[in-house]
């Protein structure tokens, strides 16, 4: 299996969730029902979900530290997959290729399962499978607003 090309989730990290909330709000974003406004939001876009979630809460998902490195920039790319099976046989294929493993795959607090690698730059690629998100048959995710 390759990689897919696809990105089902921009996550950005931010300093205030309620601001950044209001303002994607602003901008006439719907903000999804699956968002927690205390802890991650989540907005629909065209083909994918942009995440709202505080900086240092996102660096601790990753195993990273928030220290201002250029190895963590307050941003992930995710992608979404349909098993666990999927996921790991994707971070093989990333690994394969010379992406840095940052996070191995394992079972998450919320009930999915995640992992992370840095491409050459640098940048956090989240891959995961989360069992209550659901993803079309072209893998888009289906997430209801």
């Amino acid at each position: 299996m390759s990689l897919p090309a696809r990105i089902s989730i921009v996550t950005l990290g931010v300093s205030d969730l309620k601001r950044s909330t209001e303002f994607y709000q602003a901008l006439g974003w719907q903000l999804a029902k699956a968002s927690m406004p205390d802890t991650i939001v989540w907005f629909r876009t065209a083909d994918s979900v942009l995440g709202l979630f505080p900086t240092g809460e996102l660096a601790a998902d990753a195993g990273v530290p928030d220290d201002g490195e250029p190895t963590f920039r307050g941003v992930t790319l995710a992608v979404n997959l349909g098993s666990r099976a999927e996921v790991d046989a994707a971070m093989a294929a990333a690994l394969a290729v010379g992406a840095d493993l940052v996070k191995a795959p394992t079972v998450a607090e919320w009930g999915g399962y995640s992992g992370y690698f840095a491409d050459p730059d640098g940048h956090l690629w989240e891959l995961c499978h989360n069992p209550g998100f659901e993803l079309t048959e072209e893998g888009r995710l289906d997430l209801p607003v």
